[in-house]
């Protein structure tokens, strides 16, 4: 299995913060890129930022 749960775990986390970035009327594909390169770090910035 490897390093396999790594990557399943930052895929899922791109998942999560698209969603949440619609629900905040963001780009949900602009925010998932985002996720790809700061992973946890754009977590943290939907979960501060205002409601669009």
């Amino acid at each position: 299995m490897g390093d396999n749960g790594y990557f399943v775990g930052w895929g899922t986390l791109t998942l999560i913060n698209a969603g949440l970035a619609q629900a905040k009327n963001r780009s949900g594909f602009n925010w998932f890129l985002l996720s790809i390169i700061l992973g946890p770090v754009a977590t943290f910035l939907l979960v501060v930022l205002e409601k669009k």
